[in-house]
């Protein structure tokens, strides 16, 4: 057995017998256990796949100690961060909605009454062809179809009615 499997066996064996150790180490750090297991779990890679020169190391368990310590510490410092940068979604939930204001309301369904009034002034074929088109999603080749009327009419006869809508919005302001 070569240098470098002697290092893998001890830093295993190292890992099994002080697991409970570096766990309530990072633990002190982070507060949660189950983010110590993590960072426990991402150390032990870190060093298994560590390109450096595992020989110099004189005192293993201090290094492992230490790389646990300066991981649990970056977890540590980025969620932080992140707390900082984000807020809390109860935060988010507490943001008044400016869209749903009694007078956005009000004002929504003023609107609404006046579409509709002007769609009962239209021909009841232009209201209906209007109806079919907007609110139930037909395209304008379903509706020449059904009432047997040419696609051109059909066009006409939406765009008179959205018009119409909007002259009777724009005379409320």
């Amino acid at each position: 057995m070569n240098s470098e499997d002697e290092w893998f066996s001890q830093v295993d064996m190292l890992f099994i017998a002080h697991r409970t150790r570096l766990r309530r180490a990072a633990f002190k750090i982070l507060g949660d256990w189950d983010r110590a297991d993590d960072v426990i779990h991402d150390a032990y890679l870190k060093i298994r796949d560590c390109p450096d020169n595992k020989l110099e190391v004189k005192q293993p368990i201090a290094y492992l100690f230490q790389t646990v310590r300066n991981m649990a510490i970056d977890q540590y410092r980025r969620a932080v961060f992140e707390l900082d940068l984000f807020d809390s979604e109860e935060e988010g939930l507490l943001v008044p909605d400016k869209l749903r204001t009694p007078d956005i309301y009000l004002m929504h369904y003023q609107s609404l009454d006046l579409i509709v009034a002007a769609l009962n002034e239209l021909p009841e074929r232009t209201r209906r062809i209007f109806e079919l088109y907007r609110l139930e999603g037909y395209t304008q080749r379903m509706i020449a179809e059904e009432l047997q009327i040419s696609v051109s009419l059909v066009n006409i006869l939406i765009h008179a009615a959205i018009h119409h809508c909007k002259e009777a919005l724009s005379s409320r302001s």
